[in-house]
């Protein structure tokens, strides 16, 4: 017997393409046998995770027992770091699994949700596999018009994602801008702030915490990860803030041990060190400085960027010139899938990591 299952699946997913992950080494070794590569695709933290994190991993033995579902000694941890109550908290499978809740709690196929062109990827996959409309507002420089996106809030608008700093862009909005967003939103409007970068641009001044707001808009959902700064992306952790409400709705669709006992134990104990987060941000500074000067020296232009990682700017489409990084054993990410076919987006690596990757495109470019 056959069928068409394409036409058994709701119309928002037969319209989905895949999530794109960056190219992973293992696969690029397998296609060209190289022996060194680098990979600053992703804008994962080149440290690796911290002696801390590998110490409570190495201490956690009773692997046959399913995890804490409601991760209590991870939220008495998140609860203290940002003096919130525990039944403000909610956890993630990585902070994206958080969106893909927001969208399955709030939004239905009568629902518009708005959201930033060049914005994560994230977005219009769970708002389409929700059925519900997609309001793309035009970016402002590379990053998000905030007066624009609340222009375009209609009575059918539900959700509003704003991702700061912004991914792949890197551009962030500052404390003013946002705050004034926040006030004027409608109160059926349900506003997801995405702070996966938060720890790279918390030192820059008018930079703002959303989730120092929560007391004041209950309509407001913060949300982190532990993928980026604190190095376990492979463990996949993320968390919301949020009014306690909330966070009782989203708890309702998240899945039962959404998160597993080596993230929590790993997590927690991430949490707490502080010293690796200093350094982490300290040779993302570095690096970035290092990047931003060889490519002023080629001559190229690139997004000013708050996160770990920037957007370059080539003037032409990039495919030949990332093909050419691939043979140089360099793993970077094309985003036209963004809507920036002249883009690169470059993860900020160790220095020899960066080191590499400039030697390449310099040789690439003047060949």
């Amino acid at each position: 017997m056959t069928c068409d299952l394409f036409t058994l699946a709701t119309k928002g997913v037969v319209g989905l393409q895949p999530y794109s992950a960056g190219k992973p080494i293992e696969e690029l070794q397998r296609e060209l046998g190289l022996s060194e590569i680098i990979k600053l695709a992703s804008n994962e933290n080149p440290m690796g995770p911290s002696d801390a994190v590998l110490d409570a991993i190495a201490s956690t033995k009773d692997l046959s027992r399913y995890p804490d579902g409601n991760g209590f000694n991870l939220k008495q941890a998140l609860a203290e770091k940002h003096q919130v109550d525990p039944s403000q908290i909610t956890l993630g499978n990585g902070s994206n699994d958080l969106l893909e809740m927001v969208a399955r709690a709030f939004v239905t196929e009568k629902h518009q949700v708005i959201y930033s062109e060049h914005s994560f990827a994230v977005y219009p996959i769970v708002t389409q596999s929700v059925g519900a409309k997609h309001v793309v507002v035009p970016a402002k420089d590379w990053g998000n018009d905030l007066q624009a996106m609340l222009a375009a809030v209609t009575d059918n608008t539900r959700l509003l994602f704003i991702a700061n700093p912004n991914n792949p862009t890197g551009t962030w909005v500052n404390s003013n801008d946002l705050r004034n967003l926040l006030e004027n939103m409608p109160e059926h409007v349900v506003v997801v702030v995405d702070e996966a970068y938060f720890e790279y641009a918390r030192d820059t001044e008018e930079y703002p915490d959303a989730s120092q707001w929560l007391n004041d808009f209950q309509n407001l959902i913060v949300t982190r990860t532990f993928s980026k700064a604190y190095g376990i992306a492979g463990l996949r952790m993320g968390y919301g803030l949020s009014h306690p409400d909330i966070a009782n709705l989203l708890n309702r669709v998240r899945q039962p041990f959404n998160n597993n006992m080596l993230a929590l134990v790993a997590a927690e104990a991430a949490l707490n060190d502080e010293s690796y987060i200093q350094k982490s941000v300290e040779l993302n500074h570095k690096g970035m400085n290092d990047i931003i000067r060889a490519c002023d020296d080629m001559g190229l232009d690139m997004i000013p960027s708050k996160a770990n990682f920037v957007c370059i700017n080539f003037e032409q489409p990039t495919d030949s010139i990332y093909q050419a990084l691939l043979r140089s054993g360099v793993i970077v990410r094309p985003i036209a899938n963004y809507g920036m076919p002249n883009h690169l987006r470059v993860s900020i690596g160790l220095e020899h990591e960066n080191k590499l990757f400039i030697d390449s495109l310099s040789s690439i470019l003047s060949a």
